[in-house]
């Protein structure tokens, strides 16, 4: 049989501050999608051909210098996985890891909420760009904050495989997710620790990536031990694990 094309993806995992542990904001997914149906997951989604644009050049804040081995690691297409996972960030959960003109982070307030709502839904339906959004508001997008930490490459066997970059920051003051309704039916804010209890018991579902993800993360107590390790990191492994044989009777 032959195996479906791999798919290149981008997911960014949301921290912030709590105790004891610091939280992860995940999303599930809706019980009716074709990967990964029912199940908690980072924001994150497939690289379009549209993130390599030059456009977008003059809209970046970084990589900074201490993300070179990030960048390397990367490759060439480095542009279009940090860009993919911003914009399918902002189109899942609502975040948008941008600067305003005057380098501060893009907070949210009574004024602008809602245009950035409509812009959530506009470039979901494709009726605009991220581009178009860092123009109209003034914005950069702000690769410096978004560290890349690892890869991982779906088994061979399954219906939809992806080739997936993963990348960690922290929340941007004075913003909060939000599920979309369609895709993601709910949204949770929740620490490594509780995720896996809850896992093992049977309450929250995760794809064994991220449970690998979250089993990693869980040895970091703090929100800032945890950032600056991402930050500071200078290996980036590429998991590639295998589909568990086939039991025949």
């Amino acid at each position: 049989m032959t195996d479906v094309p791999i798919k290149p993806a981008a997911t960014v995992i949301i921290a912030r501050d709590a105790d004891p542990q610091f939280e992860i904001f995940m999303l599930r997914r809706t019980s009716a999608a074709a990967f990964a149906g029912g199940m908690y997951v980072f924001p994150g989604g497939r690289v379009d051909d549209a993130d390599a644009s030059n456009e977008y050049q003059p809209l970046l804040t970084g990589p900074a210098e201490h993300q070179a081995g990030q960048q390397q690691a990367l490759g060439d297409g480095w542009q279009q996985y940090w860009l993919a996972g911003i914009r399918e960030t902002f189109e899942e959960s609502g975040f948008m890891l941008a600067y305003h003109n005057d380098g501060s982070m893009l907070r949210f307030d009574e004024e602008n909420s809602p245009r950035f709502h409509d812009y959530r839904h506009q470039l979901h339906a494709g009726e605009l760009s991220l581009a178009d959004i860092c123009r109209e508001e003034r914005l950069s997008l702000a690769l410096d904050q978004i560290h890349f930490f690892n890869r991982f490459v779906t088994p061979p066997g399954r219906p939809r495989r992806f080739d997936t970059r993963f990348f960690i920051t922290q929340v941007p003051p004075s913003q909060s997710g939000l599920h979309d309704g369609f895709e993601t039916t709910d949204s949770v804010w929740i620490s490594p620790q509780e995720a896996l209890a809850r896992y093992e018991q049977g309450e929250f579902e995760l794809m064994r990536v991220t449970e690998r993800q979250l089993s990693t993360f869980n040895e970091f107590r703090s929100l800032h031990d945890f950032v600056d390790m991402a930050a500071q990191n200078d290996d980036f492994p590429t998991f590639r694990p295998q589909a568990p044989p086939v039991e025949t009777s």
